[in-house]
């Protein structure tokens, strides 16, 4: 009697890792926001069974400036040391969203962009390198060492826009643009306590790789659904 075959299991191609920059207003807006972690751990794992993979690099949120206030009212704080508190911020928010993935992610949390990353889980997450340099250029960096194409940018706001629209009525919002364009709205320098929708030296970094960056309100997660799903989405795309 013929032997039955064993049925085979369709493999998903692997798809290059999305690099997302996940904004630590969103992770600790005051309290940490478990809700919403919940929901973005979901969201996640639902495109890792479709065979996608993802760097996570999170910021610090009111976990940083909460420190920050604390020391500047204890003495007078070099800008390195106001960057060192971010950045280990960061990385106390990371071993969270690590915790997070426990089953999909790298154990380690890449704290150094520039290292070759050799780990092929599902999840990579990362946080704050050193001082002078932002999570946004982190993630941007980690996105030339792994040969991603796409960056998302989650934060608090639906778009980026013409000017800060906390200051401007008028503020226009973009939804698509060249990185030419871009840059002209965007300050020169990058400071720990700078309003835009992304660090200037990271934005030139992503323009000479090609990167398309992808900047969406973290908390509306089905328009984030909607990017990764290749449809219409609510946010700002700035490309090529």
């Amino acid at each position: 009697m013929p032997q039955s075959k064993k049925p085979t299991q369709k493999r998903l191609k692997k798809e290059p890792y999305t690099v997302i920059s996940l904004g630590g207003s969103i992770i600790v807006p005051d309290a940490i926001d478990t809700k919403f972690l919940r929901a973005f751990r979901d969201l996640i794992r639902d495109h890792i069974k479709q065979g996608r993979r993802f760097v996570i690099i999170s910021g610090g949120g009111k976990t940083a400036r909460r420190y920050m206030s604390a020391a500047e009212t204890l003495t007078a704080l070099a800008s390195e040391d106001i960057d060192w508190l971010g950045i280990h911020s960061t990385r106390l928010n990371g071993h969270l969203i690590r915790t997070l993935f426990r089953k999909e992610a790298c154990p380690t949390i890449i704290k150094d962009p520039r290292r070759k990353i050799t780990a092929t889980h599902p999840v990579i997450v990362a946080a704050g390198w050193k001082p002078g340099r932002s999570t946004d250029y982190v993630a941007t960096c980690i996105a030339k060492n792994l040969g991603a194409k796409k960056l998302i940018n989650l934060s608090n706001v639906d778009f980026a826009y013409d000017k800060d629209p906390r200051e401007h009525k008028d503020a226009k919002p973009i939804k698509t643009s060249s990185w030419k364009d871009f840059r002209a709205l965007l300050p020169k320098k990058w400071d720990p306590g700078l309003s835009a929708p992304f660090d200037p030296i990271a934005a030139r970094e992503a323009e000479k790789l090609g990167l398309e960056v992808a900047i969406i309100n973290g908390r509306k997660l089905k328009e984030v659904g909607k990017y990764l799903a290749g449809e219409p989405f609510k946010g700002t795309i700035v490309t090529d």
